[in-house]
């Protein structure tokens, strides 16, 4: 297989991005359950409030499937999180706690069922399972045409009136099978 940043470098839309930013990579994270986590934290919130919510979270709790299991609602919720993603937390530690979900048990999976297997969890949508195919599990063809930073970006590279639809399309007939890395320089395109 070829290397994902030579073939973005040869998209007219990409190339000039790879060769401004330089080789983005893909890490997946050590901690699959801090990254899920973090990725419901962020749902439709501003980077910044998520980043702050973030901080007193990972202050306040043992970010572990036990320890969000453990820890009080009223914590929680000091913490930033409203009822409902405090009921997302809980429903994600307790189907790690009871599925055993770690890198191996992801490994084999393909990345829609391991969309199918997330999405099951009540807060857990296709954005979510998305961000943790990209930074849980670094999956290299995941294309979040859900996240509103990929849409700005492609509308920055193809035009305001480019629908979700062609958006799909245009990184399936150009990015494939590199569209996480593809994706990784959208966002860079619409942060200017």
């Amino acid at each position: 297989m070829s290397d994902p940043h030579d073939h973005l470098r040869d998209d007219p839309s990409l190339g000039p991005l790879v060769d401004e930013h330089g080789e983005l990579a893909l890490d997946p994270h050590d901690d699959p359950f801090e990254r899920l986590v973090v990725a419901i934290v962020r749902q439709q919130v501003s980077m910044d409030a998520a980043a702050a919510i973030r901080e007193r979270l990972f202050d306040a709790v043992d970010v572990t499937p036990e320890g969000i299991a453990a820890a009080d609602s009223e914590v929680l919720r000091e913490a930033g999180l409203s009822s409902q993603k405090t009921d997302y937390v809980r429903n994600v530690a307790e189907a790690f706690r009871e599925h055993g979900y770690d890198h191996d048990y992801f490994a084999e999976l393909s990345d829609d069922d391991v969309r199918a297997e997330l999405t099951a969890i009540t807060g857990v949508g296709g954005w979510t399972a998305d961000m943790f195919l990209l930074f849980a599990l670094g999956r290299e063809d995941v294309f979040p045409v859900g996240d509103l930073g990929i849409r700005k970006g492609m509308e920055e590279l193809f035009g305001e009136d480019t629908t979700r639809a062609e958006m799909r399309d245009l990184a399936a007939d150009r990015w494939q099978p590199y569209r996480s890395y593809a994706s990784l320089y959208v966002w860079r395109a619409y942060e200017g």
